[in-house]
């Protein structure tokens, strides 16, 4: 097994060798045949799109590649291309880490995991829906991967109270099944005293026993399906719940804050995606999503049950559900009474919800407007709530320290310090926005986006609401194979210049796409949180297909629905903006300088 494991490792290395030497060479004869400035930013783009898809380098590594590659191949100055790594959308991004850092930092996470638990209840079905909110709601605030690790030891301390260690019960059924005497042995049924009399003189008696026997393994057998399936519904309802969860704040996931960085970029006239704008189009979205998630779920593997919900349960399933009561109320009791810390952290955590939802909410005038117009975004009140955690005290403080001069100075332990914002932070996605952002910006200074809106022709015949669901299908399945970010950072200026092209405001095509790269259900290696749910061991790749193949239908439907309704009055989708009138002006002119270079080079000729 280890030599196994050995050549596979030397197999990939070759592998990532190989495709980051022959990428580039591969991809060159694209700078010959198209426009130079054009050429050059799509090779740039492909390029990087292999290297994201194979990470062949670290998907970090990748999007610095155009502050190299930029400037070298003239397409920006690298004044130009640096500056898009940390614009006020990654500033947005970053307060969202640190409040999150502050909230697993004092394990408020965990106790409201541990009460949403206690109110549901312990029926199966109860606690997938109790498990798919809590991770739902945790996602919008923590990043997907966090909340799918905070909420899985959860969920398998409760699995082994519901039914034992899984190993065990499959061990004690194989071996029910090899023996039927150590039934008896186990105290699995009993036999009555004249039964046994009976069954050693009478060969009818003995037949009874025998059926009595294979009803009891059958029975057995019947219950250990029963426990695997509730099993692989709560492992698999965790990651699902994640993804979904994301979708609902602009901070709940990267594709979301990319999506308004090229929004400013591609589009700067464009304010109506805001943090409050956003939330009231992708929270009910949320809801009615995974109110259908948990149906599916709870119906594929046996949390509701039809032909079986009349009928009274068994003491096994009883004590087991009082078990389960047990160890979570037990497991609350040991975080003990709410501290102060815990305290501070939630009022802080509420207020930073409050403001963005407050600043701009577009049907009445927000908090911003008592500041100049413009000057007060996302990020400045994200970033203003965060510095708070670094100095607030985590202690409650006392008045008598200020009046007693004999009081010891010891210095105050702030919420959240610096070294643990360090550790804690996933830096290396703030970078992947920043090549995104990049990138988006090497689009439109180079003139690509014109390039592929010329030759987007072919679409334009296309009705927008089927051009819609196309676009999320397409998006979902890329996305099962590729990095959520990756993906969304190549699709969007395409996106963008195809609603141009079909006189659709830009949003209508780009908001479908942007949450449709989230839905990713059917593979281990889509998301890190399937990965992590895959990992534990009792989850097989047909499960994950058979049940994800159902949740992306049921996401593409469900996000056409959205946008074809609620979201049309809230991002005003059904008129062709002005902003966007501007966007494609230039366009239009664009295309004219380049057909009139193309035609006095001709007249050269």
């Amino acid at each position: 097994m280890a030599a196994i494991r050995a050549l596979v490792k030397k197999v990939w290395s070759i592998h990532r060798f190989l495709v980051l030497l022959c990428t580039p060479l591969v991809l060159l004869p694209i700078i010959i045949s198209l426009p130079p400035k054009e050429g050059k930013c799509l090779y740039v783009i492909l390029v990087m799109a292999v290297y994201w898809c194979t990470e062949a380098l670290p998907l970090a590594v990748t999007a610095l590649l155009p502050i190299t590659l930029f400037p070298f191949l003239g397409i920006l100055p690298s004044n130009k291309v640096c500056p898009q790594y940390f614009l006020d959308t990654n500033f947005l991004f970053l307060s969202g880490l640190i409040m999150a850092s502050a909230i697993e930092e004092w394990n408020l996470h965990r106790r409201i995991a541990l009460k949403v638990l206690m109110l549901v209840g312990v029926q199966p079905a109860r606690l997938i829906l109790g498990m798919m909110l809590t991770t739902s709601f945790l996602s919008m605030w923590l990043s997907n991967t966090a909340s799918t690790a905070m909420m899985l030891p959860i969920a398998n301390a409760i699995l082994k109270s519901l039914f034992g260690e899984k190993e065990a019960s499959k061990d004690l059924n194989r071996e029910n099944e090899e023996n039927p005497a150590s039934l008896q042995q186990n105290k699995l049924y009993t036999v009555p005293t004249e039964l046994q009399f009976l069954a050693s003189t009478e060969d009818k008696d003995l037949m009874e026993e025998k059926e009595v026997v294979i009803d009891v393994a059958m029975d057995l057998k019947k219950e250990d399906e029963y426990k695997a399936n509730i099993w692989k519904g709560f492992l698999i309802s965790i990651p699902y719940a994640a993804s979904i969860g994301g979708t609902a704040t602009l901070t709940g996931t990267a594709p979301n804050l990319i999506l308004l960085g090229q929004l400013k970029s591609f589009f700067p006239g464009c304010d109506v995606v805001n943090f409050g704008s956003w939330f009231v189009f992708a929270f009910p979205l949320m809801l009615l999503f995974l109110l259908l998630g948990w149906l599916w779920i709870s119906f594929l593997y046996g949390g509701i049950n039809l032909r079986h919900c009349r009928k009274k349960k068994s003491e096994i399933r009883m004590d087991a559900e009082d078990r389960a009561r047990a160890v979570i109320k037990e497991d609350y009791q040991k975080l003990g009474p709410m501290k102060f810390a815990e305290q501070a952290v939630l009022f802080l955590f509420c207020l930073f919800a409050i403001l963005l939802f407050s600043r701009d909410p577009k049907f009445i005038p927000g908090w911003a407007s008592l500041f100049t117009p413009g000057f007060v975004s996302d990020a400045v009140t994200g970033v203003a709530i965060v510095t708070i955690l670094f100095f607030f005290p985590s202690q409650r403080p006392s008045c008598k320290w200020w009046f007693d001069l004999k009081a010891s100075n010891t210095e105050n332990v702030p919420l959240l310090s610096w070294r643990r914002a360090q550790e804690t932070v996933p830096w290396n996605i703030i970078l992947l926005l920043g090549g995104g952002f990049a990138m988006a910006k090497g689009c439109e200074e180079s003139g690509l986006s014109v390039w592929i809106g010329g030759h987007l022709h072919p679409l334009e015949s296309v009705p927008p609401a089927v051009a819609v669901v196309l676009i999320t299908i397409v998006i979902a399945l890329f996305t099962e194979f590729a990095s959520n970010t990756a993906t969304i950072i190549i699709f969007l200026p395409i996106l963008a210049e195809l609603a141009i092209r079909l006189k659709v405001n830009p949003l209508y095509l780009m908001i479908p796409g942007t949450i449709g790269c989230s839905y990713a259900f059917m593979l281990p290696v889509s998301t890190p949180p399937n990965s992590i749910a895959f990992s534990s061991g009792h989850l097989m790749v047909k499960d994950m297909a058979r049940t994800g193949l159902l949740m992306n239908l049921m996401g593409v439907l469900l996000l056409s629905l959205a946008i074809n309704t609620w979201a049309k009055s809230i991002f005003q989708l059904g008129t062709f903006p002005a902003w966007a009138n501007i966007h494609g002006e230039n366009i239009t002119s664009l295309l004219l300088d380049v057909k009139n270079v193309t035609l006095s080079s001709l007249n050269k000729i």
